[in-house]
């Protein structure tokens, strides 16, 4: 039996692989395994009937035997009504379990030690290949979060590479850098994760600033290197049809281009297939799935700023949402490529220059609330502020879009508002969602202590550094843990919300926590 696999032309646009240097491994394998549109309806049915808690389980688990042959044995177990599906699914397919690390968390080291000791944990030397599972093998060595989080994401991995700076692992970074080049050249793109089921979507795009990372340690040859791919993910993110005022992730304004975010499929996730398909039984008048997808590739998912309503999932509107986050990070992207490709192609820089400056308009006649002295998300179709006030606003402190007016009114905002005892929340809302209050996420620190210090607002960003390492060190203090996320409302709650339960590892944390060590000095 033959199984098409349909996969969007997009993804294989650009398949010319960058010459690798000797100390490099070579590519592994092409084969690619898509368990969803190979086991079909067992696929669905093995996801809904809850034999695991973490929808994620399954669709990371390995086959022990043919594709054929399992859904032949599925066939007769039906006809012959003889089918125990947990049976069955202990018998053909080997489900990833909490790894063994032989790792004993010492409290009596400090926490930076602690970290130093697990990077060679979190560390993935070598992928398997030719496994029946949806891992997309990688040529490199990376860092995964931890947990449940058993490969490589987009995101995440600029934030644990500020960690790596400080531990001196340069040339883990240049890896973890060759493999988002290797994943470019061959997808057009960076996936949300190295996993088959991520292959629709991304996230917030932040290799840009990872070149610009090692290039401060490497110099300009790190630019020359990778530009080529940096500029493939740029023409991924601003691929548009001039017949359409939107076509995926660009919409056409009065501005020029902006971007949003957004996922080619419109079905249930299938790290998360049950908890989006009941979502989507429970609310049949709206079109959820691909809302659900977008949300994903934000790397907010979920959070009040995507809700109509400020406070239910079923309101999801991302799709219809032009991010400050993300333009800001696109405006980023273009200042970095303009550095790669400084006085070698006058056509492309003049165009990222032109489209700075419709980002630079947009975002003071649109995006700017004047009122409030923050940066708001904008609903593209109507031109009006969302209300729904997050951590987003200080991207654009972060790119050095802001004038020092508008910096100076968002740090007033951040401290009178976003500041917490334990460090800055994420939104001002209590929803129950994980990029809601009560919560703190390091990357969100990060960026906000890069923009306040981009204008001269040290001694804010003096504090939420040290809130933010007081509380890291007290966590772990009691519970041996680097977390994905803290309750930076009351030191003694942990974080909660979401979709599982609280993880732990965990890269990014453990990046910015030793990034703020360094800069506390």
């Amino acid at each position: 039996m033959k199984y098409l696999i349909w996969i969007p032309i997009f993804l294989f646009l650009s398949c010319k692989e960058e010459p690798k240097s000797s100390k490099k491994a070579t590519s592994p394998s092409t084969e690619l395994v898509f368990p969803e549109q190979q086991l079909g309806d067992l696929f669905v049915e093995i996801q809904l009937a809850e034999i695991f808690p973490d929808s994620k389980t399954f669709v990371d688990a390995t086959a022990l035997d043919s594709y054929d042959a399992i859904l032949k044995a599925y066939q007769e177990g039906r006809t012959s009504g003889n089918l125990d599906l947990e049976s069955f699914v202990a018998r053909y397919f080997e489900v990833p379990k909490v790894k063994d690390l032989h790792f004993k968390t010492d409290t009596t080291n400090s926490a930076s030690e602690h970290i130093e000791r697990l990077w060679p944990v979190l560390t993935k030397v070598k992928d398997s290949v030719g496994l029946r599972n949806s891992l997309i093998p990688l040529p490199n060595a990376y860092i995964v979060p931890g947990g449940r989080f058993r490969e490589v994401y987009y995101w995440d991995s600029y934030f644990t590479m500020l960690g790596l700076v400080e531990s001196g692992h340069w040339d883990l970074i240049e890896d973890i850098l060759d493999n988002f080049s290797y994943l470019i050249n061959r997808f057009g793109f960076i996936p949300n994760g190295n996993r088959t089921y991520y292959l629709s979507r991304s996230q917030p795009p932040f290799f840009a600033c990872m070149v610009e990372l090692l290039a401060q340690k490497n110099g300009a040859s790190v630019y020359k290197k990778y530009r080529g791919a940096l500029k493939k993910e740029y023409e991924f993110w601003m691929a548009h049809d001039s017949t359409q005022k939107v076509y995926q992730h660009v919409v056409k304004t009065e501005y020029g281009l902006m971007n949003r975010y957004y996922d080619i499929y419109n079905k249930p996730r299938q790290e998360s297939f049950r908890e989006d398909y009941s979502l989507q039984k429970d609310f049949p008048n709206r079109d959820l799935y691909r809302q659900l997808r977008a949300g994903a590739e934000s790397g907010w998912d979920y959070s009040s700023r995507w809700f109509q309503d400020n406070q239910e999932l079923q309101t999801i509107e991302i799709l219809e949402i032009l991010p400050v986050d993300l333009n800001a990070l696109m405006f980023k992207m273009e200042t970095i490529l303009c550095t790669a490709y400084e006085s070698e192609d006058a056509q492309f820089i003049n165009q990222l220059k032109t489209n700075q400056a419709n980002r630079l308009r947009y975002l003071n006649e649109v995006s700017w609330n004047d009122s409030l002295g923050v940066f708001e998300d904008v609903y593209w179709k109507t031109q009006e502020k969302t209300g729904r006030l997050s951590l987003a606003m200080v991207y654009p402190l972060f790119s050095k879009m802001a004038n020092q007016n508008q910096a100076d009114r968002v740090a007033r905002f951040i401290e009178a508002h976003f500041l917490k005892e334990g460090g800055l929340v994420t939104t001002l809302k209590h929803t129950g969602q994980q990029w809601d209050a009560p919560n703190g996420w390091a990357p969100l620190q990060w960026i906000t202590v890069i923009g306040l210090e981009n204008y001269g607002h040290q001694e804010l960003a003096n504090e939420i550094m040290s809130r933010w390492v007081n509380l890291n060190e007290k966590v772990f203090k009691t519970s041996g843990k680097f977390v994905e996320k803290y309750h930076v409302e009351n030191l003694d709650i942990e974080a909660g919300g979401g979709e599982y339960p609280l993880q732990d590892g965990f890269g990014w944390s453990n990046g910015v926590y030793l990034a703020f060590k360094g800069k506390l000095k």
